[in-house]
């Protein structure tokens, strides 16, 4: 009931708002997720105001929306989904009420997906792993999905659209070799992380990811003892935890096994930048 109650408010409020003009003139669009902004200004250059819904650092399976989210939302044009997210799943449906002319991108789409880590405490259970977009693979499908989509979107800015795609589409290129050239000649292929985030590129590269997390969950003692005994047997000295979640469970292994913990941005607004310093972190911690 509160929950609902919340959900009121919150809809009454994007309603009720009034629209700021503000000095922005630009159409905006709204985006589910901070990387998605990096792909879409790569492509479309200032010619949108991104609305981003689950800003870096929040937990994008249970995230809420904020009024100001709501009606910037209300004046987009486009909404580029990530289509597994729990958090979209249990808000998209309300988002199209709130905006019935909006278009719809859901770049899970053309994904090749995994299974699905469960989450107990999201609304609705997501239908896939949602974190394609930390792979080089993946980023390719979706740079061009978000392409064709924007070229339909603006016909008259194909051209420019075009020329910016593949520019994105070298950069993608560079950290794409630049990781089968880090990862080819790593004899250890396991890496230990706190959120099972880094599946799809554990998969493109032939690495495994342990996750501290098991089915969404806390790991029980259980879990704890057969993750120390991995972390010993692999050899591994670093543990990886997303900028967004709590440290306590995985400094418990890390101290156990003489180990580190490594903050990475895997929403970062600067994919780019984010992908590099992942891969090099992994490498890094392969060749420990």
């Amino acid at each position: 009931m509160i929950k609902r109650f919340f959900y009121a408010i919150l809809f009454i409020s994007a309603v009720s708002c009034g629209r700021n003009a503000g000095t922005d003139n630009r159409p905006v669009v709204t985006v589910s997720i901070a990387p998605y902004k990096y792909f879409v200004e790569k492509i479309t250059g200032d010619d949108f105001k991104i609305n981003i819904m689950v800003p870096s650092g929040a937990n994008p399976h249970v995230y809420e929306p904020f009024p100001h989210q709501i009606s910037e939302l209300r004046k987009s044009e486009a909404y580029v989904a990530n289509g597994f997210l729990g958090f979209e799943i249990t808000w998209l449906d309300r988002f199209r009420e709130v905006n019935k002319t909006m278009k719809l991108l859901s770049l899970g789409d053309n994904i090749e997906h995994l299974e699905p880590h469960s989450h107990d405490d999201t609304e609705e259970p997501e239908t896939a792993d949602p974190h394609y977009w930390v792979s080089p693979d993946c980023a390719k499908i979706m740079a061009k999905d978000i392409k064709d989509f924007f070229v339909a979107l603006k016909p008259e800015r194909s051209e420019f659209y075009e020329t910016n795609y593949a520019k994105l589409n070298s950069i993608i290129d560079d950290i794409d070799n630049e990781a089968h050239q880090l990862f080819s000649n790593c004899a250890k292929k396991a890496f230990m992380i706190y959120h099972p985030n880094l599946g799809y590129l554990a998969r493109y590269y032939n690495l495994e990811e342990i996750s501290v997390e098991h089915e969404g969950k806390e790991p029980s003692p259980a879990r704890l003892k057969y993750l120390i005994d991995r972390a010993k047997d692999e050899n591994l000295k670093t543990i990886f935890v997303q900028k967004e979640f709590d440290v306590k469970n995985a400094q418990a292994i890390a101290n156990e096994i003489g180990a580190k913990i490594m903050i990475i941005d895997p929403l970062s607004g600067d994919w780019e930048n984010a992908m590099r310093e992942i891969i090099e972190l992994i490498h890094k911690s392969l060749t420990e």
